[in-house]
């Protein structure tokens, strides 16, 4: 079989705050095993004998990380495409359908989903093949374990004679209430919308040049003027902004009359609440997930995450509590959904907590304010072996850099010189300059800025590896 996994991964992943954030979003992070959701996602689809290299949608500000969880990976994608703006599910799943060929079935991906049963996924997408192949445009509807209102519903229909395993869809519902979730259970009529697609390239377009034609023409442009950076694919912003911001699920599927629905069971979740996230997490005999420097008396059925200090609770039950090193959340899992509330005030109040974490990823690796005041700032630095900053120069600020551990070489104006542990340089105010880690191992350094402005906009860059002159 020719399949294509196209795997999205747009996302802010804002409701897995103060964990997952804009700058890093939760499919970045490994939040059930060792890989991140990225990660656990492509390697669902890494069997050769039934998919291609996959193809990645994501957005520019994460083109980097992606690329390395790849890479990290083993894996060598079809194409990285960049998103130069959001535009929802459909303007991307377009751009992936005119980069195929017609014929090639497209297996649309969040790149956020946890899955526990590859095998039952793997199984699901044959059956969903033969009717993909048939004209059919085939989205995947798992076998509700209960009456779960955050949920988008599928009600299935008759069988599909020609592709066992497949059903035609009846409708799509939208999120219900408790109530009517309660009745769409009992009925064992309805699936939940696990947001999963299969379909032949040229079928896709075709629905959505018939259903949303000013969609399709400002993607054709988009892609018709895309261009090459580095390992990535950059659509044209002009064009795609002019594309309406729409899922899949309004523009094509619950339009056409060819949507098909295959039931499965494959242990799925969205990740889409911390409440969702302690389903999936392995607990103690109390029904507790406790991740980092734990200690807890008397807790049950609580999901508990310290990431850089100890937590200590005492008396709680049905509590997600969650430390970073610059935010906490404390939320009862019933109203985890309610986190949107959360995120809302602190946009309102232009909090930075709701963009970034105070370490910060790079192309080169990461750094990490650790203390700042008037007139100065003090940052942890760590750059990956063989990685390098760009040459850059600072119109405000003079900066001070102590080796901790590694080797750096260093470029200030027409000087190039090593530095290893407890050397440091001066980088005066203006002067042309450089970081880089020669070596194999992680370089650490301590950066101390001074100057009357120290904002990361206060750099002109001369020379960079990672296209950002």
């Amino acid at each position: 079989m020719n399949i294509r996994p196209v795997i999205l991964s747009g996302g802010s992943g804002t409701r897995l705050w103060p964990l997952s954030r804009a700058a890093y979003p939760k499919q970045l992070m490994p939040l059930v095993g060792q890989e991140s959701l990225l990660q656990e996602t492509v390697e669902r689809v890494s069997d050769p004998t039934l998919f291609s290299a996959p193809m990645l949608i994501c957005n520019d500000e994460h083109r980097f990380l992606v690329a390395e969880q790849l890479r990290a990976l083993g894996c060598k994608p079809e194409a990285i495409v960049l998103e130069p703006l959001a535009r929802n599910t459909a303007p991307a799943v377009a751009a992936a359908a005119m980069m195929a060929a017609p014929d090639t079935l497209l297996l649309i991906l969040p790149s956020d989903h946890y899955i526990q049963d590859a095998a039952a996924f793997r199984n699901a997408v044959r059956q969903a093949a033969k009717a993909a192949e048939a004209g059919a445009l085939v989205t995947f509807g798992i076998e509700p374990r209960a009456p779960e209102t955050g949920y988008g519903y599928i009600r299935r229909g008759a069988a599909l004679a020609d592709a066992p395993g497949c059903r035609k869809v009846a409708a799509f519902v939208e999120k219900p209430n408790a109530a009517t979730a309660e009745g769409y259970l009992a009925t064992g009529e309805y699936l939940w919308n696990g947001g999963m697609f299969l379909f032949r390239a040229d079928r896709f377009l075709a629905e959505l040049g018939r259903l949303e034609p000013a969609m399709k023409a400002a993607v054709e442009k988009s892609v018709a003027a895309a261009t090459r950076d580095l390992d990535f694919i950059r659509l044209d912003k002009a064009a795609f902004g002019e594309a309406p911001a729409i899922s899949i699920d309004y523009a094509v599927m619950e339009k056409t009359k060819d949507a098909a629905v295959v039931p499965v069971e494959m242990g799925w979740t969205d990740v889409g609440s911390w409440a969702a996230l302690w389903d999936v997490t392995e607990k103690d005999e109390d029904g507790n997930a406790l991740i980092g420097d734990v200690v807890s008396v008397d807790v049950k059925n609580c999901y508990i995450r310290g990431e850089s200090r100890l937590v200590a609770a005492v008396g709680l039950e049905d509590v997600v509590l969650i430390e970073t090193v610059d935010a906490v959340l404390a939320v009862s899992r019933e109203r985890a959904q309610d986190l949107k509330l959360v995120i809302d005030k602190l946009t309102a109040a232009g909090r930075g907590e709701r963009l970034s974490h105070r370490r910060v990823y790079r192309p080169w690796g990461t750094y990490e304010s650790v203390d700042s005041d008037q007139g100065f700032q003090v940052k942890r630095i760590v750059v990956n072996p063989g990685a390098k900053l760009s040459l850059q120069k600072h119109a405000h600020r003079a900066e001070h850099w102590v080796v901790v551990r590694g080797m750096a070489r260093v470029t200030r104006d027409r000087e190039i010189f090593d530095l290893v542990a407890n050397q440091s340089a001066y980088i005066p105010l203006g002067a042309v300059h450089r970081l880089e880690n020669p070596g194999k191992e992680p370089l650490h350094l301590i950066e101390v800025q001074a100057g009357d402005y120290l904002g990361e906009d206060d750099i002109v860059r001369l020379e960079d590896n990672y296209g950002r002159a």
